[in-house]
């Protein structure tokens, strides 16, 4: 048993994982000092790994974190560039600011995580379940989020130009103010979500459901709506004109008014009077632990 403060501890931790040689160590966070117990093990042993505390601007770029689990933890402006994080569980942690690029998320599990600003340019989220999650202003150009859970998730001015969304469940999401150009959301799950002022130009919409959606104000030129459902989405005051694969059947279950433009040939109903779907309300983030703990031990 030894203590130091946390900037070596930082330096130890870092070490301990690029060499897979940390076992049975735990961390009771603390201000400026940080408490360890540690014992060696052979780097091909098989590790679960849990994080929680404080760990601001730690680098753990490329280390394999696989099924680790972040409770309560506090990793602001970490970087995990290429990092295995595959089928961890991040559960009321704040990542804000982090650097996700080109990491291994697949499968990831996260509620009421905070990823304020993160960057996940060039990550695979497939089949991750992010439940309430905020992701405003993060960067996911390029991410693969095929498949992946976001039930009620905050992108609120994030950047998804060219992002895999295809199969995603988004329900309820808000996704105002987003860079979506070019993105792929064919047969995602889109109802009940905010899309307001978006620029989903050249996305693709291809058989998805936006039914109760708030597409009002965004700019949606070259987007294909092919087989696309939109009962009971707000069009009103967008600019449709320029869209692909749009049918009068499709606009005529949609809501618009008399700024709404469309491809010649079609036209929307009002809806004034007619309630529109609302999203669920994201959950409120887990009260984290009273002593927060960093472990890691073999499985």
């Amino acid at each position: 048993m030894f203590q130091f403060n946390l900037a070596r501890f930082r330096r130890f931790l870092t070490v301990a994982l690029s060499a897979g040689t940390l076992s049975g160590a735990i961390l009771l966070a603390a201000p400026a000092v940080a408490e360890v117990q540690f014992l060696y093990q052979d780097r091909d042993v098989a590790r679960m790994v849990s994080l929680g505390g404080s760990c601001n601007r730690c680098e753990l770029s490329g280390r394999d974190l696989t099924g680790a689990t972040f409770t309560g933890a506090t990793f602001v402006n970490a970087t995990l560039v290429g990092t295995n994080l595959r089928g961890a569980e991040l559960v009321g942690s704040n990542f804000s600011g982090s650097d996700f690029s080109n990491a291994d998320l697949r499968g990831v599990s996260t509620l009421g995580a905070n990823f304020t600003g993160a960057n996940f340019s060039g990550a695979n989220l497939a089949g991750a379940a992010a439940t309430g999650v905020t992701l405003v202003r993060a960067r996911l150009y390029e991410a693969d989020l095929s498949g992946a859970e976001l039930g009620g998730a905050n992108m609120n001015g994030a950047v998804l130009s060219r992002a895999d969304l295809s199969g995603s469940e988004l329900f309820g999401a808000t996704l105002a103010n987003v860079d979506a150009r070019s993105a792929d959301f064919s047969s995602a799950e889109i109802n009940a979500s905010n899309l307001s002022n978006g620029d989903f130009r050249s996305a693709s919409f291809r058989n998805a459901s936006l039914d109760g959606a708030r597409l009002r104000d965004g700019q949606f030129a070259r987007a294909d709506f092919t087989g696309a459902s939109l009962n009971r989405a707000d069009i009103r005051g967008t600019d449709l004109s320029g869209a692909r694969g749009l049918t009068q059947d499709q606009i005529g279950r949609a809501c618009g008014d008399s700024a709404t433009r469309l491809p010649t040939g079609l036209s929307a109903r009002n809806c004034r009077g007619v309630s529109l779907m609302q999203g669920p309300t994201p959950p409120s983030p887990p009260t984290p632990p009273r002593r927060n703990l960093i472990m890691t031990s073999t499985d």
